[in-house]
């Protein structure tokens, strides 16, 4: 039986009062079956008069004959789909970098077009079959964040791992003249897809604006656990100073030819090579957001808002969690608001022993290594942590650690926030509320 378990039932909403309950099973809307939440989302949005089968848990099946206000919701929600599995063996797949130990869905490789269109999740389309194209296509799942890598179709088998992959500039052409809108990536591998490769993908995305909206070149990470995997060669500081150099411009040239932002560099060319940022409006309306881009742009605007407005939170002492590549910033920001709170406010970069200390950025870095960095150290009236390293909605780190164990060793409140520094500078607050104690040494 296929269909989809109701998860909640909202309260007065219309399936509520029709009598749907949770571990209920939708089967289909107006005759239509349906394989997924998109199906569901697709057959319900626009019709007000809707035949609904259900399910119920003892094999009854009903049918709900639905009247309802333009765009009034019907109540349900349902769990989100298992995600297809990847199949390629891409060359710098950071799952396959992972250490044995961790939480088991991190080892999982999803490679699903539904989550790209549901979550913004990068898909090689690699693995997509004709009638999933079709589906994409009739149902306008758009936009779709797809990893290129590379338009040689010789070259992305290499970096995919995998021969006899479908051209991606076929697929892309495809989905283009169905007006498909789609964000890209690649992952840049130097000695790979670089130098000509890298001008010829661009060019290669750049011909498909506007359905190509925008592209990303973001460097590939590498961890110390990589094992007999292929030998790579790393993004270090000299070449990350003469990426930006040579492609600064040419994204600058490419704005001005389409018209709107199209080419990002990852922040973490800027930060690796320390080079100046683009002023934030080159980043148009922060498309590749999620993928790294635009990030330290956006917390230096946002750092300059938050300073404007400050207000002196008493004598206090804490200590601020961070990433080395998000020292520099943040800890600039910090003794700006230290200034304007009069607070002391101390940023500890913490080096990653999980993965690496080659591994930088601030959403990996594990429970123990903060632990590990806090040996002696005075933390001061307690420690904030940016949400960016915790599970969401389960106050784990990426070695299980659970946020109450690190605050138990340290005996101090541990307080997360988001990341931004608005919310440092509430959690901020928060800990002068809680007045907590005197300044010690840290015992973990």
């Amino acid at each position: 039986m296929n269909g989809l378990i109701v998860e909640t039932v909202t309260l007065c909403s219309i399936c509520e009062e029709m009598g749907v309950e949770p571990g209920d099973r939708l089967l289909a809307v107006n005759n239509h079956p349906l394989r997924d939440i998109i199906d569901y989302s697709y057959h319900t949005a626009a019709a007000d008069e809707l035949l609904l089968e259900v399910a119920k848990p003892d094999g009854e099946v009903w049918e709900l004959e639905i009247e309802r206000e333009p765009g009034e919701p019907l109540g349900l929600t349902f769990p989100a789909p298992e995600p297809a599995r990847c199949r390629n063996n891409c060359v710098f797949c950071f799952v396959h970098q992972l250490p044995r130990g961790l939480r088991k869905p991190l080892y999982v490789k999803d490679e699903d077009y539904r989550l790209s269109f549901l979550n913004g999740n990068y898909v090689t389309l690699a693995n997509l079959k004709a009638p999933e194209l079709a589906r994409i296509i009739d149902q306008r799942l758009s936009p779709l964040y797809i990893s290129v890598h590379a338009t040689n179709p010789a070259l992305r088998e290499q970096l995919l791992g995998r021969p006899g992959i479908p051209p991606i500039l076929d697929q892309l052409r495809e989905l283009a003249a169905a007006r498909i809108s789609m964000h890209t990536q690649v992952v840049l591998c130097p000695g790979l897809n670089d130098g000509l490769e890298l001008e010829r993908t661009v060019d290669d995305l750049a011909g498909l604006y506007p359905a190509v909206q925008s592209l990303a070149v973001v460097p590939l990470g590498l961890t110390r656990h990589r094992g007999r995997l292929p030998q790579l060669t790393p993004v270090d500081t000299d070449y990350a100073r003469a990426f930006v150099t040579t492609w600064g411009p040419r994204a600058k040239a490419l704005k001005k030819r389409l018209g709107e932002p199209f080419l990002f560099l990852a922040d973490e060319f800027y930060l690796k090579g320390g080079v100046p940022f683009p002023p934030l409006r080159e980043y148009g309306d922060l498309p590749q957001i999620e993928n790294g881009v635009g990030m330290v742009p956006l917390f230096l605007r946002d750092a300059a808002q938050v300073l404007r407005t400050a207000r002196p939170v008493g004598d206090l002492r804490v200590t601020v969690v961070t990433g080395v590549s998000a020292v520099g910033f943040v800890g600039a920001f910090l003794a700006r608001l230290e200034e304007r709170t009069g607070a002391r406010i101390v940023p500890l970069a913490v080096k990653n022993r999980l993965f690496g200390e080659s591994v930088t950025v601030s959403g990996l870095v594990a429970g123990n290594d903060i632990m590990a960095a806090l040996e002696g150290v005075e933390i001061g009236a307690g420690l904030l942590v940016p949400d960016v390293m915790l599970k969401e909605g389960e106050g784990l780190f990426l070695d299980d650690v659970p946020l109450e164990e690190l605050q138990g060793r340290l005996g101090r409140p541990v307080l997360t926030f988001d990341g931004t520094p608005r919310g440092c500078y509430r959690a901020l607050r928060q800990m002068a509320r809680l007045g907590a104690g005197n300044s010690a040494p840290a015992s973990p």
